[in-house]
């Protein structure tokens, strides 16, 4: 079994635009074009099983109608295990909760840069104790630009809600991978390799996953941005051992999305 751990999705009619503004964001060629119907096509061409889908709300007003717009696709695909969204600026943040879990969503995604709010903002840690031992939460983690998802707000985090179950995607620290290292190597999280094997290189991707182990790491693609077949080759490219990517490829996913 294959799983992609990160990838988002789009409403066909926004998807163009959605991705234009991916590109915008961090200036990098986008090779899917973020449809539903682009994944399930990717997932046959590149040899994927199963994938967590999400997207992230920009505005407080967005979270209720993209959390029910992965809920609709999960129905749709029983291949999709869907995390939902919410947002620093949420007025009723533990009545939203409720609802995700009663969509049958799996877990939480944030971008703290697209979003705007830092990942350890006073707001957000309330709802972290709403979520701790309830919730997983994929954070889009690190940026040279910005702090907002800075590793030293996660490590924050991590400290003040040691059962909250965290993805720290991109190596924990995208752009700052020896930075996230620096705060991350002694706090548990787990990690995602999406966005960050082509920066970071061969060698240096193995000594990291081997760093942390093997045990804290995810395969993810961060489709649209990436085709997760290249993906996957790319990440077989690095030469692990079967134990290894066994449980990067699918065991680790499975413990995170049955607990």
């Amino acid at each position: 079994m294959i799983i992609d751990f990160h990838t988002h999705i789009y409403p066909d009619k926004i998807a163009s635009k959605a991705v234009d503004s991916i590109h915008d964001f961090y200036k990098l060629p986008m090779e899917r074009d973020g449809t539903v119907q682009d994944l399930v096509n990717a997932g046959k061409e590149g040899g994927i099983d199963r994938f967590v889908v999400f997207s992230a709300a920009a505005v407080p007003a967005q979270v209720k109608r993209i959390n029910e717009y992965i809920a609709s696709c999960c129905k749709d695909h029983p291949e999709f295990t869907g995390f939902g969204t919410l947002h620093a600026g949420l007025e009723n943040p533990e009545e939203e909760i409720e609802h995700i879990v009663s969509l049958g969503l799996k877990g939480i995604k944030l971008h703290p840069d697209m979003q705007e709010f830092n990942i350890d903002d006073e707001r957000m840690m309330k709802i972290y104790a709403l979520l701790e031992g309830k919730l997983p939460v994929v954070f889009h983690t690190g940026d040279y630009r910005y702090t907002y998802s800075h590793p030293s707000r996660l490590a924050h985090v991590l400290d003040e809600y040691p059962k909250l179950i965290t993805i720290a995607a991109h190596f924990g620290g995208w752009s700052m991978f020896d930075l996230a290292l620096e705060y991350l190597e002694k706090r548990f999280c787990y990690f995602d390799v999406s966005s960050a094997i082509p920066f970071l290189g061969k060698r240096r991707s193995v000594e990291l996953i081997r760093i942390y182990g093997a045990k804290r790491f995810l395969f993810g693609s961060d489709f649209p941005m990436w085709d997760p077949g290249k993906c996957l080759e790319e990440f077989r490219g690095l030469g692990l051992s079967e134990e290894e990517n066994e449980l990067i490829l699918y065991k680790n996913a499975l413990e995170i999305t049955r607990s």
